[in-house]
């Protein structure tokens, strides 16, 4: 299984399914928005963590929709943080939100060991984005967490990736890791780590995916270039994934794609143990309500 867009994504859904998301700072008119329509559409139930008092006064608008939502009070975005965790942690929601609150203070909650959302694994960014010229959605992986990833950081990357999409439903995702050649070069380290990830999936290190690298934009992304270069791999024109070198590369790339390339995009925080929607305050009630929506089918036993 694959999804050529969030539209299909959200097909997918059955009421069996359905997940439930706590919104941290939920006193956010987009992201209570996008939660309401998801809501009665039946694809998901939600907790409201934050200001009551503010979270009530968004509510209005909704003309009563939303007034039967459990709400968590909050007298400050840390505390809003910890019990959006908490409720994970104990069982009454499956995935993270996040409202009117900083990243980098839900995710200090998320990663503090007392809120109970470390796995022992490392937690990593994936941008899920739909390139009007590509088929279907790929995934660029990591372009807002791991800063400068070593090697065993970047196979632990590739695995949270496969692993969710495969809690989406996909068989054996399609990994390119991306650098500026095809060929190793001692001066680009990237092309070394690339060949060295290449061969840990030889050697079963890496599993239930493909992985192929180093490889350019360019080739993995274009049937068309890769046949000008005499290049050929299952890869090409196909991948699911796009490993970057690091956060930065990723973050530009992802920009580039959103901004100048018209993607409809939505991001997750994955390796905790519930993933973590994650958008920036500026983002729009669409890409909160995919991020969400990805988040309920990235969730352990979502299909």
């Amino acid at each position: 299984m694959v999804f050529r867009n969030f539209e299909e994504l959200e097909g997918s859904f059955h009421a069996s399914s359905k997940k439930t998301v706590v919104v941290a700072a939920a006193q956010d008119k987009s992201a209570l928005t996008a939660v309401n329509a998801c809501r009665k559409d039946g694809l998901i139930d939600a907790i409201l963590v934050g200001d009551e008092e503010l979270i009530r006064e968004e509510i209005k608008h909704f003309h009563g929709e939303m007034d039967d939502v459990p709400i968590v009070h909050a007298e400050t975005l840390e505390e809003a943080a910890k019990k959006a965790c908490l409720c994970v942690r104990d069982g009454q929601a499956d995935f993270i939100l996040k409202g009117k609150i900083d990243t980098g203070i839900l995710l200090k909650a998320a990663v503090a060991e007392e809120n109970g959302l470390r796995t022992g694994k490392l937690m990593s960014h994936l941008a899920f984005l739909k390139i009007p010229n590509y088929h279907k959605i790929i995934v660029l992986t990591d372009s807002g967490m791991v800063l400068y990833p070593t090697l065993e950081q970047k196979k632990e990357i590739i695995e949270n990736a496969v692993e969710n999409l495969r809690n989406m439903g996909y068989d054996e995702p399609k990994v390119g890791i991306l650098a500026a050649v095809e060929k190793v070069n001692p001066k680009q380290p990237e092309t070394v780590d690339a060949a060295e990830l290449t061969e840990m999936y030889r050697r079963g290190e890496i599993k239930d995916c493909i992985v192929e690298g180093p490889l350019s934009y360019d080739i993995l992304m274009s049937r068309e270039s890769a046949h000008k270069k005499g290049f050929d791999s299952e890869l090409v024109g196909n991948a699911d994934i796009l490993v970057v070198p690091n956060m930065p590369c990723g973050n530009i790339l992802g920009k580039a794609l959103l901004f100048s390339a018209e993607a409809d995009m939505a991001g997750l925080i994955v390796g905790a143990k519930a993933p973590i929607a994650l958008t920036s305050r500026g983002a729009t009630e669409k890409e909160k309500r995919q991020s969400l929506l990805l988040a309920a089918a990235c969730a352990k036993g979502a299909k």
